[in-house]
């Protein structure tokens, strides 16, 4: 059954390979994913260890319910000390692949070392072998997937990858499976580059076993019915996630030009529709597609309809490709936009953090901080598509001074470029933020700052807080599966209650993380998606596992406070502006200029801001430091840890 996944402890450096059972102590304690991954973090790494050391270890799991009667479980999670920022490196992708890991015997990888020659993992049917990569060094993600498939004469081998950017060492680099599937933050693609490691491939055939099948498949099928009739979710099988970018800008919620505005304007080449125009012209009327045992089906399949790549086959856009490319270069043509998502695609960077880095340096070039000298005679203004499509290529291949400096992050480059460079380095703890802006949103603007990566939508955004939803409404969920009886408001532009919210979605997040499910298939978007209640029923109907809800809740808790012990570890502090949890000054000191008239205006308050911080810590048993109190630490069983149990 699912329980009965095991562990690998793979050393590149010795060939060593160890394979153990998870015990159910831990099980009932981490789950599995994210969480299980953040304990092997904490105890398997040194303080201070360089993250391109051998020492540093690699995480790569599938969640508790992988490929499991439960809908959409087909999360893999991939876990480092960042290469991008020092702390935390964490990131997560659908796909194919965690379900293959699980049916192939695994649950969690831990690797460490660092191999003598380019190398990749076979994994498969409760073996794993270390193989010859050198054929596959340099190649795209997309041809290494294919050449590893030919290579084991299986054309169902599903595969973790890097592309050239992770083999040259790019601090953003990603770590891509299927053909736009990426683990795009925190660098992990940097991570196996420094091992050496190319792929991970896995093949199973083995029985997973349910405990209770016939209940599972039962309430699975409530399960879909839920997700599959929501508005928001239907809309996403039309539009993909481009329709969340094309109604954010419209009310005033980008970034456009890095951050002097908060809407981009004339950009019908790039809305959803179009796109999805460029799509159903190019594959089609049923060009969507979806994840393993997903009935969304929010990416779009195209191809290139002109250009230098006519013809490429590719899928997304995503809702961040269109801010990474579009809004914030100010590119607003849509053949530029989904050529960058192409070659990111292909050569295994990190969409947002390359778009973002690009935007900076054309603002930079801009005010006369960056010199055409330094540019090496590129025209880095905004609006230029051939120069971000240039830079794309030239960040991969570390090409010339400037796609070197940018290659290394935004602090690093800060601090090679200087002359106040930093100051419109719109980033959190050394990750630059998405391209929304939170300005005229406190509580996503709480999110940002105090996420557990860096910067981030994906931890604990309450999204929900822009649909204005009844106070009743709010009440239900966010009192649930522990009481709360504070403030909270339909307001999205109030500061008071919005740390709680904050609070709760960051454990909604943690706990399907753990378990590998979809945040599409949570309470991201749709206020009626499934909850902590369903969640007990899931895991006891696969796994026979007895949680309750107030039981999940607790393990995410858990979860996210040893996230935060690793940072704290590594050197975080609550206020410091690359390391803490803080917003460039940018949000308090320039008000929105685009956008609704509720918009207008809008900047955050830094005193409210800051008494937002304090109350989040108390919530999360932090002083006001943000660092876990004694209690904190005892009640959620983490006082000796590192424990090294596992």
């Amino acid at each position: 059954m699912a329980l009965k996944r095991k562990i690998a402890y793979i050393d590149l450096t010795t060939g060593e390979i160890q394979v153990k059972p998870i015990p159910v102590e831990i099980r009932k304690q981490f789950l599995g994913g994210r969480g299980l991954d953040a304990y092997l973090l904490y105890n398997h790494t040194k303080k201070g260890v360089d993250p391109l050391s051998p020492d540093n270890v690699l995480l790569i799991s599938a969640g508790l319910l992988a490929a499991t009667c439960a809908s959409a479980t087909t999360r893999t999670h991939v876990m480092a000390k960042s290469a991008l920022t020092g702390l935390l490196g964490s990131t997560n992708m659908g796909g194919f692949f965690a379900p293959e890991l699980a049916w192939a015997g695994f649950h969690h990888l831990v690797i460490r070392g660092k191999a003598e020659k380019p190398s990749y993992l076979f994994i498969h049917d409760g073996e794993i072998e270390i193989r010859d990569a050198g054929n596959l060094w340099g190649r795209s993600t997309t041809e290494t997937q294919w050449a590893i498939r030919e290579e084991l004469r299986d054309p169902e081998v599903k595969c973790l990858v890097i592309g050239p950017a992770g083999e040259k060492l790019v601090r953003f680099a990603n770590v891509m499976t299927g053909i736009k599937d990426s683990g795009g933050r925190t660098g992990m693609g940097c991570i196996m580059g420094s091992k050496n490691l190319k792929a991970v491939a896995a093949r199973g055939t083995m029985d997973i076993g349910i405990a209770h099948p016939e209940e599972a498949l039962e309430f699975n099928k409530r399960f879909i019915d839920q997700i599959a009739s929501s508005k928001v979710n239907q809309t996403q099988g039309t539009l993909g996630t481009p329709f969340i970018w094309g109604a954010t800008n419209s009310w005033g919620g980008v970034r456009a030009r890095n951050f002097q505005y908060n809407q981009c304007e004339f950009a019908d080449d790039i809305e959803p529709e179009r796109l999805d125009e460029i799509a159903t012209e190019t594959m089609g009327p049923h060009h969507m597609a979806g994840c393993f045992g997903c009935q969304v089906h929010c990416r779009a399949r195209y191809k290139l309809p002109s250009g230098p790549y006519a013809g490429k086959y590719d899928e997304g856009p995503e809702y961040t490709t269109l801010g990474a490319f579009g809004a914030m270069p100010d590119c607003r043509n849509a053949e530029t936009v989904l050529t960058c998502n192409y070659l990111v695609n292909q050569y295994g960077m990190d969409n947002l953090e390359t778009g973002a880095m690009i935007s900076w340096a054309m603002e930079l070039y801009e005010l006369g901080i960056l010199t055409r000298e330094q540019t090496d005679g590129i025209d880095l203004r905004f609006g230029n598509d051939e120069a971000l499509v240039e830079m794309v290529s030239r960040i991969c291949g570390r090409k010339g001074w400037l796609g070197d400096t940018l290659a290394d992050g935004g602090i690093p480059a800060s601090e090679k470029i200087g002359r106040n460079s930093f100051d419109y380095l719109v980033q959190v703890k050394g990750m630059n933020n998405l391209h929304s802006d939170e300005r005229a949103t406190p509580a996503l603007a709480l999110n940002v700052a105090t996420a557990s990566r860096g910067s981030d939508h994906l931890r604990s955004r309450p999204a929900i807080d822009l649909y204005h939803l009844p106070e009743e409404v709010l009440r239900k969920i966010y009192s649930s599966p522990v009481p709360y009886d504070g403030p909270l408001s339909s307001d999205h532009t109030v500061y008071e209650g919005k740390p709680w919210q904050v609070f709760w979605q960051e454990n909604c997040y943690m706990a399907v993380d753990c378990l590998g499910i979809c945040k599409y298939h949570t309470v991201f978007l749709g206020p009626t998606h499934p909850n902590f209640e369903d969640w007990a029923k899931v895991i006891r109907y696969n796994t026979g596992l007895e949680f309750t809800p107030k039981d999940i809740w607790d393990v995410a808790v858990r979860c996210n406070t040893i996230e935060r012990m690793f940072n704290l570890r590594e050197g975080l502090t609550r206020s410091d502006l690359k390391k803490g949890d803080m917003l460039n000054h940018r949000y308090f000191d320039e008000p929105c200029r685009r956008g609704a008239p509720g918009v207008v205006g809008r900047y955050i308050d830094k005193e409210k801001f800051i008494r937002m911080v304090d109350e989040l810590y108390e919530h999360k048993g932090l002083d006001k430091e943000g660092v876990p109190k004694p209690e904190t630490l005892k009640k959620q069983g983490l006082e000796s840890e590192p424990s090294h149990r596992l």
